[in-house]
């Protein structure tokens, strides 16, 4: 009598390790893992011999470190959510931050098109992510203003706004949302923005009141970027927009600001006008 040996069906074990497959702190989902040849009864091995572990339903990750938020956005982007860290975050992490958050606590501040996954806000983080749209410009603008910047030892590359469309990005919070003084902070510090890519960024920006803002912010610096800006060439709008009640008319821009940033004076009223 002959006797068949049926094949293990954990051999994929042996000749695929999910450590060769599967970076340490990578987020994925059985939908990764199934075009990777790791079949549900395998990744149900893998959970319950503690190879994979669950962070969240239907997310898992190989055990290791405390999972960073690094980890989390760079998984996101690899599993085809259209997203980038931009606004005030974005600033910070490219040399524009003038304090530390008290604490350690750090918000994050993330950009997504359309929903993120349920999961996403189950995740236990060290960090609070601070979901926005990327409506504020207009949506055939998929490359201007974005870059990348390597995080730990896979230089895993994080999309990133450039420090030009971040600063857009936080202007467009204001007043509710944003500090005018900390905008007025980064603004100071913007020597070195690159005059083409503001244009085709305002150009594409869908928010007169953002576009008037952030002129009326740059106009006080005098950085040599913003006098070849084509300002005619924006669409800015008629009429007089009332961004802080009670404030005071910029004739140029006609935007009310508070009164102690009219006529060009420093926020705190102290020594000469910035023009």
């Amino acid at each position: 009598m002959q006797i068949r040996e049926m094949p293990n069906q954990y051999t994929t074990l042996e000749r695929k390790p999910l450590g060769a497959v599967l970076p340490e702190g990578r987020l994925v989902d059985r939908k990764w893992l199934k075009s990777r040849e790791f079949n549900r009864p395998l990744v149900d091995y893998y959970l319950r011999s503690g190879a994979l572990e669950a962070v969240a339903r239907g997310i898992y990750r190989r055990p290791g470190p405390a999972l960073k938020w690094q980890h989390v956005v760079y998984s996101l982007q690899e599993l085809g959510f259209a997203i980038h860290i931009g606004g005030r975050t974005a600033l910070d992490h490219q040399g524009m931050a003038h304090y530390l958050p008290m604490g350690g606590h750090e918000t994050i501040q993330l950009y997504a098109a359309g929903k993120l996954p349920a999961w996403f806000a189950q995740l236990e983080t060290p960090v609070e992510f601070e979901r926005h749209s990327r409506a504020l410009f207009a949506a055939n603008v998929t490359t201007a203003g974005y870059t990348s910047l390597p995080f730990g030892g896979w230089d895993w590359p994080l999309n990133y706004s450039t420090r030009e469309r971040a600063l857009l990005e936080y202007v467009d919070e204001l007043p509710d949302r944003a500090d005018l003084d900390m905008a007025d902070k980064y603004m100071e510090g913007a020597t070195s923005f690159r005059p083409e890519l503001l244009m085709s960024l305002l150009q594409a920006c869908k928010r007169i009141k953002t576009k008037r803002l952030f002129l009326w912010l740059a106009a006080r610096h005098r950085h040599a970027w913003f006098a070849q800006l084509d300002v005619s060439a924006l669409e800015l709008g008629s009429g007089k927009r009332v961004v802080y009640p009670g404030g005071v008319l910029d004739k140029q821009y006609n935007i009310t600001v508070p009164r102690e940033y009219a006529n060009g004076e420093k926020p705190d009223g102290t020594g000469q006008p910035l023009f």
